[in-house]
Formats: structure tokens, sequence, C-alpha cells
């Protein structure tokens, strides 16, 4: 065998060589970004009762929305505040929430009785502020859809009582069911007066979504990023495990507020 065929043989076997180093190299990278991805679905679905970062999901990109509209009677900065209670209440409660969730809806079904019992005797009143968390860590359209249905709701002067519904008949965090329009639709029946074709096609058009988008814009501007956060007046009172909020200490601190 001449030298000139050898070394074309030995080239070439260096050539394959290298080939499949190149193969393996890709194969590898391709196994590590799968990991990743697994690693982070599986942090995701585990990530407890809506303790969920609000920066997260500002990378994504949001879908094009109409006019910024915002629900009649809302207040505050750039009006992304809805109010309930007396406005001559000396205590004021501030919500921050998602309707998706889940640590929402266990403050809500624990203090609701109580919020609601406080501002019918005009000592407390709430002031909500709407955003989209779970959306934007989980996918789907459930927080927005919601909170645009809640507006709608605000619009109607029936807020409060749709808001009550919502948590009542929450989904599971990951079951995006208020992504589904028709649901929303479906529970306004459960609020007297709400559900008629204005409360529908304020729904199906998104109408006031831009306007979710603003509320939850401003929410990641700030200095909270976990939801709930609940503050009385503007001191967070919620969330410390080591001391508890509880209906009679809520009670207890707006006693106090009042003077």
């Amino acid at each position: 065998m001449s030298q000139k065929n050898s070394d074309g043989k030995r080239s070439a076997r260096e050539r394959l060589q290298e080939q499949r180093q190149r193969e393996e190299s890709r194969a590898k990278r391709k196994r590590g970004v799968i990991a990743g991805v697994i690693v982070v679905a599986v942090l995701g679905a585990g990530a407890g009762i809506g303790a969920l970062v609000a920066h997260s999901g500002k990378s994504k990109k949001q879908e094009t929305a109409g006019p910024l509209v915002a629900p009649q009677g809302a207040m505050g900065k750039d009006n992304v505040m809805i109010p309930v209670g007396r406005s001559t209440a000396k205590a004021t409660l501030t919500v921050y929430e998602d309707f998706r969730c889940p640590g929402c809806g266990q403050f809500e079904n624990a203090f609701r009785d109580t919020v609601h019992d406080l501002e019918d005797k005009g000592r407390l009143k709430a002031e909500y502020h709407l955003v989209t968390l779970i959306d934007n860590n989980l996918g789907g359209k459930g927080s927005l859809n919601a909170a645009n249905a809640a507006a709608c709701a605000q619009d109607a002067g029936k807020f409060a009582a749709y808001h009550d519904v919502l948590y009542k008949n929450q989904p599971e965090e990951t079951d995006d069911a208020y992504g589904k329009k028709a649901r929303l639709v479906e529970l306004a029946g459960q609020v007297e007066g709400l559900k008629s074709p204005a409360f529908e096609k304020c729904v199906d058009d998104g109408t006031h979504n831009s306007w979710v988008k603003k509320s939850h814009e401003t929410f990641s501007k700030s200095s909270y990023h976990a939801t709930p956060t609940i503050l009385l007046d503007g001191k967070s009172i919620y969330g410390d495990q080591t001391h508890p909020l509880t209906p009679d200490k809520l009670r207890q601190m707006v006693g106090a507020a009042q003077g």
C-alpha cells in the first residue's frame, strides 16, 4: 500500500472521528437544554400558593391590545385601582391579586366575611389592583381574561360581588379555566343583574385588556413581587408566617385606625 493511500485513509478516519465528536457535542448540548426546560417546568409547577416573582414574565411578548379603557370608577395613579366601600372609611386595605393565584383565593376565603362586614360598617375601604402573574409564569390567559371580566363587572357596578364569585369558583393554579371567556360569562349568572349583552360583549372584546396590562405593569415596577400583597394603610400585614394575620387581628388593627 502506498504512503499516499495510507495517509488518505487515515485522514478519512480522522474526519469521521471529528464528525462523531461534533455530533456527540451537539447531542450533549441538546440534552442539557431539555433537562433545563424540565427543571424550570417542575419549579414552576411547584411554585406554591402564588408567591411568584412579578418580573419573571417580563421578557415575554405581550399580545397587541386595544386602547387603554379604564373601568368606570377606577381611581388612583394611572386609574389602575378599583375602590370598594365607603370613601369616608378611615382605614384602607390595599389588595394586589391575581384571579388564578391560589394564595389569593386562600386570603379571600379566610377574610371575605370580615372585610365585607368592616366595609358595611364604614370602618374599612378596599383598593383592588389586578395583576397577571400566573399567566406570565405558567402561560395561559386566565389571569388577564378574569381581570378584564372583573373590570367589566365594575362598569356594571357589580365588581365586589363578581370578584367574590371568581374566587369561590377558582380553578387549580395550573388549570387555565378562566382563559375561557364563556366560563367567565357563565359565572356572571351568579351575580344578580350582571349577565347582560353589554357585559358579554365587554368580556368577549377584552375591552379592558390594556388597562389590566397597565395595572400589572405598575405592580411589576413597584417594590412588591408576589400575590397576594395585602396592605393596611400602606403597611404590609399578610404573609409573615411568624405573625400570621387572622380575622380577629384584622378587626383589631382596623379598630385602632379609627382613632
